[in-house]
């Protein structure tokens, strides 16, 4: 091939030497015999990674010359194509020298000590500080694998301290100063070498005081560096081992663990292993993988209940170290492992009460095996926390439903684990009640209470049903308490004797729920009345928040189902207010508007506080409730209002808000939604067409998902009867002077008691100007023309009650408001609450007495939650 096709990487000096070597190799090659099996690939054709230089290629051609001149009928083989057992046939007699993993590290040290020694001589920091940072690595691999630190490194630190003082005094005095690179190097290197001899201090000082012993303890430490093994001659593959296909084994391989240390699982050294694994938890280079299956290797051999308790303890902590990340969620596979292992030191705990776990005990040595009988009282207490493992096993498994898809199998597959999760937090129950530990067992039956107290009686009933396997049991099930109520009942009144007030809190707020979701309404008014949370509850923690909401809303429902359409009204109205339920309840997150954007880590914590899907309460259903029964207080009351000015003073803003949107469309189709149908009823109610209001309401689909729906409904129809009666006497009140009853009850289809009940309660709450006539069966209106002053004088009236409301909230604010959350002010708070409520009442009697006629329709519809409550009987 000629020479113009040559590779780019050659010289002419090459060319010259290859067209030398071209001739002479043209000769050799006629000369030589013509049964040579391949002949040498032409230099010109090789890569330029193989013969870039003369050298190779000389030595190249030196090999083939070689080849040249075997034997003919001996094929000729390329040193790169020689098998194993060419190699052994000649090195057979060799010896080898095996270093260990450490003993490379070590010389690693060492060369590094070396190039930063050169760095330091051409003042070359950028370089040093390289080369340290590699040197602290190397270090930390040492540490790692539980190895002394070198003696070489602390020397190494001492002597790098000190050239860097001088290098820093020299250049303070230089004139000339040094680049800026080199610079930042050397202020770099200042602060490395000061944190890492802070880091190292009680090894500098050591070598310091006596280097030799330093250096002495390190090699007794060390173990023989260089092992000799004759190199032995590998065994050829017969016919034999290839029909067999099986490895030949060598007995002398053993398992190593990290940095080459044999690893042996007995129970002698079960002790000096945990302690390695517990130095390297939480490093950089730790595998957690291989920590926990030496620590399940460690439980199979561990003989004593004491090995046992120390390794389930450490085996616990590292399935939940295994998962660091705090947006995903634990894999099923360890949570299951990790639930079962708290089950299993339960078991052990309970079985022998000689051992005991607590988060508070003496120190004591954890390389002894400790005993009941050398213990002062006979009880061994090792330090750990059963209740800190049921809390992160809790967490857990609400992540792991908060980030699966409730739509689909996975997250009914992964809700079936609460019951084995609630077996675990009942058996924990069960040994602090035995080991007599009230702090962590107000927490678990915390636990325990969070998780059947919004729960209906059949899930409640699935769940305790797990304990009938269990060899040991809380003092207080569901058998031996009859009743999910009466369950509930007792776990709340072992929290409420707890001394910490966020569980007290909790408690009585579950409490709530509990009693309003089975429908007694007055119980859990009660309680929440007496309680004044609602004083308190805004310096509360965000979770705790959540739950007062819950129990608000469930308690509003509650008064829906029970028909009590105003308490249901105003205890809804207050989480409607916000327009922000969703976020509210923790069942959405807050929908970004007018720019206010949230941080990652604001966005994070609040997706983390949202409930599972199974504990949701619907929107839909709860918006419908409010709808409906603000349509049911607001319709009367728009009725009874004369001047326009009084018709802007809404007590359901979202309901007048939305009435008013209805009635600004110009064509209104056939409803769609659940808003479309309650609109459309709210002004049949008004053009008196109560049956045509109470089809529309009735025909909503969403409340089939409301127990007991056929009474709901009844309710309703009757309610709607009542107030379409209200709104019509309201209506057409100034258009009669008499009515007869029996008129109104076929009207309505309402029983004439019922009718002549409601109008007399109207006229006795001066909302109706009216009177009775029981001979004739009739009602009988009466008008009363008020004149202008007296117009006037009720305007600066109802003015002045408004601001005195506002004086009197301001004054609660200021008075009430400054106790902290859990501080209810004692005496002190009673007695101005009782102050207040006497003069709220005052003034009603003031406002009942100056309004007369219809103008003073409706003046007791404007109260708020708690005045509403206390006045039902």
């Amino acid at each position: 091939m000629s020479r113009f096709f040559r590779q780019a990487g050659d010289s002419d000096s090459d060319t010259e030497e290859s067209d030398e070597e071209l001739l002479t190799s043209g000769d050799e090659d006629a000369a030589a015999p013509k049964t040579t099996a391949k002949p040498a690939m032409s230099r010109f054709l090789r890569t330029a990674g193989s013969d870039s230089s003369s050298s190779d290629s000389e030595s190249s051609d030196e090999d083939e010359s070689e080849m040249s001149d075997e034997e003919p009928t001996q094929k000729k083989k390329s040193r790169f194509m020689r098998g194993d057992s060419d190699e052994d046939s000649e090195d057979e007699d060799v010896k080898r020298v095996v270093k260990s993993t450490k003993d490379k590290r070590l010389e690693e040290i060492e060369a590094t000590g070396k190039v930063m020694d050169n760095g330091l001589k051409i003042n070359d920091w950028v370089a040093i500080s390289n080369e340290f940072d590699k040197l602290l690595r190397l270090v930390q691999r040492q540490s790692n694998a539980a190895e002394p630190l070198p003696p070489f490194f602390v020397k190494t630190l001492l002597s790098l301290e000190n050239s860097l003082n001088a290098a820093l005094a020299k250049e303070k005095e230089a004139k000339k100063k040094m680049n800026a690179t080199n610079a930042r190097a050397l202020n770099s290197m200042k602060q490395k070498v000061r944190k890492t001899a802070k880091e190292f201090e009680k090894e500098v000082q050591q070598y310091q005081n006596d280097p030799e012993a330093f250096e002495r303890e390190f090699a007794a430490h060390a173990q023989p560096a260089d092992v000799v093994v004759p190199k032995s001659k590998k065994p050829k593959k017969g016919a034999d081992s290839e029909s067999d296909g099986e490895p030949v084994l060598d007995d002398r391989f053993t398992t190593v663990g990290k940095g080459g240390k044999a690893m042996s699982f007995s129970a002698d050294n079960i002790f000096k292993t945990l302690k390695l694994v517990h130095e390297a938890r939480g490093k950089k280079n730790t595998d957690r993988g291989e920590q926990i299956r030496i620590l399940e290797k460690l439980l199979e051999v561990a003989v004593t209940s004491y090995q046992r308790i120390r390794i389930l303890l450490a085996l616990v902590s590292s399935r939940f170290d295994y998962n660091s990340s705090i947006t995903s969620y634990m894999p099923t596979d360890l949570w299951l492992s990790a639930q079962h292992e708290v089950d299993q030191l339960i078991s052990i705990v309970v079985a022998d009460s000689s051992y005991s776990v607590q988060e508070d005990t003496e120190d004591y040595d954890e390389l002894v095996e400790r005993h009941p009988a050398t213990e002062s009282d006979g009880v061994v207490r090792i330090r750990g926390s059963i209740i800190s493992f049921v809390d992160r096993l809790d967490d857990e498994f609400t992540k792991s439903l908060q980030n699966i898809d409730p739509h689909g199998t996975e997250y009914i597959d992964r809700l079936k684990d609460e019951k084995v999760l609630y077996r675990t937090i009942s058996r924990s129950q069960a040994f602090y009640e035995q080991s007599s530990q009230p702090e962590p067992l107000a927490r678990v039956i915390m636990r325990r209470l969070e998780h059947i107290y919004s729960k209906p009686d059949a899930v409640v009933s699935a769940l305790e049903s797990s304990l009938a396997s269990s060899e040991i049991t809380p003092g207080v099930t569901l058998a031996s308490s009859a009743t999910t109520s009466s369950l509930i009942h007792s776990l709340c009144v072992h929290l409420y004797k707890a001394d910490n007030s966020l569980l007290r809190t909790r408690a009585m707020l579950s409490h709530i729920y509990h009693h309003a979701l089975h429908n007694d309404f007055y119980t859990a008014r009660d309680m929440l009345l007496m309680s004044h949370l609602q004083e308190s509850i805004h310096s509360a923690d965000v979770a705790t928040q959540i739950l007062y909401n819950r129990t608000v809303v469930q308690l509003g429902l509650c008064a829906f189902r029970c028909g009590l359409i105003k308490e249901a009204q105003a205890t809804l109205q207050d989480i409607f207010t916000t327009q922000r339920v969703k976020e509210l309840l923790a069942q959405g997150v807050h929908q970004q508007r007018f720019q206010q954007q949230l941080t990652p880590e604001q966005e994070k914590a609040e997706r983390s506080r949202q409930l599972p899907f199974h504990m949701h309460i619907n929107t839909e259903l709860l918006e419908a409730a409010f709808l409906v029964s603000s349509m049911l207080v607001e319709v009367p009351l728009l009725a009874s209002i004369e001047s326009e000015e009084q018709k802007r003073k809404a007590i359901s803003k979202p309901f007048r808000r939305l009435l008013d949107f209805a009635d600004r469309q110009v064509f209104t189709g056939p409803p769609e939604s659940t808003r479309d149908h309650i609109m459309q009823a709210s002004k049949a109610l008004q053009d008196g067409e109560w049956e045509k209001c109470r089809d529309l309401i009735q025909s909503i689909k969403i409340w089939n998902l409301m127990p007991e729906v056929a009474s709901v409904k009844e309710m309703l129809a009757k309610r709607i009867q009542e107030q379409g009666l209200r709104t019509y006497l309201f209506t057409y009140a100034p258009y009669y002077s008499t009515l007869s009853l029996s008129l109104l009850s076929r009207t309505f289809s309402l029983p004439l008691r019922s009718v002549t009940s409601m109008i007399s309660k109207m006229i006795w709450n001066e909302e109706l100007s009216a009177s009775l006539d029981q001979s004739t069966g009739v009602v009988v209106f009466h008008r009363i023309e008020h004149s202008r002053p007296q117009q006037l004088a009720q305007v600066i009236a109802d003015k002045v009650s408004a601001l005195l409301e506002q004086n009197e909230k301001v004054l609660d604010i200021k008075l009430g408001g400054s106790g902290g959350w859990g501080d209810r002010g004692g005496d002190k708070g009673e007695k101005r609450g009782e102050q207040t409520q006497e003069r709220r009442g005052r003034g009603d009697r003031t406002r009942g007495s100056l309004r007369g006629g219809p103008r003073g329709r409706g003046s007791r519809f404007a109260q708020g939650l708690g005045n509403q409550m206390t006045r039902v009987r």
